[in-house]
């Protein structure tokens, strides 16, 4: 592991609650047909959540949860919307037909995304311009330039957003711009601007096909490289999408504006503080 992930400061995340961000609340999950999407809806409608559109390419699955959701909670309360993310008109469409539903939009999580370095170019397309498409289309309808009210925007990275790992250089790539990315839009001009919150959360590994099936999809061509992934992966303490899903919870409740979160090895999860430059510079580690 790096200085630079080595050197990221834990911060207690037991504080008391600034907000109720979710009881009442309208959102829209992205990849939200199965594992950890499927769990941030059902941990999220138990904390109060007032409807929410499920988004994803797997119809069967997504039907089923809404399905589930609104015998639990009333009918209406979930809609599932056939979208690809990777497609700007059907993203685009997914929040139109929200609009039409629920009238209302306060949490956006971007959560979809894939694990597979032998289809980059796809895997860029839905981990990276995807995010950045929802993101848009998320300010679109909650910005409070645009005449909404304001709300909330997670994008999720990963705990290789924040370290390396030679097995997925390019899904590791796509995670650190997602935690770049997020943390600019979380500053003080797009909050003035907008009145949202941008909020990174980076899951470690999470027992989901994306981790169980990835080594087969490495770069082919390099001998033994998909190995390197399953030891990598596998040298990462495992949590499930429940323990994920508790962590979303926590952070959209007392997650700051730009902050970033790790939830890992079914612990609680914690917020990280990016070192300052000059603090991480070679010589100053060195001791020089």
């Amino acid at each position: 592991m790096s200085f630079f992930t080595s050197e990221l400061k834990k911060i207690d995340s037991g504080r008391t609650n600034k907000m109720d961000a979710i009881c009442g609340k309208i959102g829209i999950i992205t990849g939200g047909a199965n594992g950890i999407g499927a769990a941030y809806v059902r941990r999220l409608f138990k904390a109060g959540m007032q409807g929410c559109t499920i988004t994803d390419t797997d119809e069967t699955n997504g039907e089923k949860l809404a399905e589930d959701v609104n015998k639990s909670y009333g009918n209406g309360k979930a809609l599932f919307i056939k979208g690809d993310m990777t497609n700007k008109k059907s993203f685009e469409c997914v929040f139109e037909e929200h609009k039409n539903h629920f009238q209302q939009l306060d949490v956006l999580i971007n959560n979809a995304g894939i694990l597979r370095d032998k289809t980059w170019e796809h895997m860029i397309n839905l981990n990276v311009t995807a995010t950045v498409r929802g993101t848009l289309l998320g300010m679109k309808y909650m910005g409070k330039n645009n005449g909404g009210c304001g709300g909330t925007i997670v994008n999720t990275a990963s705990i290789l957003g924040l370290r390396d790992m030679a097995g997925c250089p390019c899904y590791t790539g796509t995670k650190h711009f997602v935690v770049g990315f997020t943390r600019s839009m979380g500053n003080k001009f797009w909050f003035d601007l907008t009145g949202i919150r941008f909020l990174t959360i980076c899951p470690g590994v999470t027992i989901t096909p994306l981790i169980t099936d990835a080594e087969k999809w490495v770069f082919d061509g390099f001998p033994g490289l998909g190995k390197v992934l399953s030891d990598g992966l596998g040298s990462q303490p495992p949590q499930t999408v429940d323990d994920l899903a508790e962590g979303l919870n926590t952070i959209l409740n007392e997650g700051e504006n730009g902050s970033i979160w790790v939830g890992e090895g079914a612990t609680p999860i914690f917020e990280v503080i990016i070192p300052k430059i000059h603090d991480i510079k070679a010589d100053s580690c060195r001791g020089r």
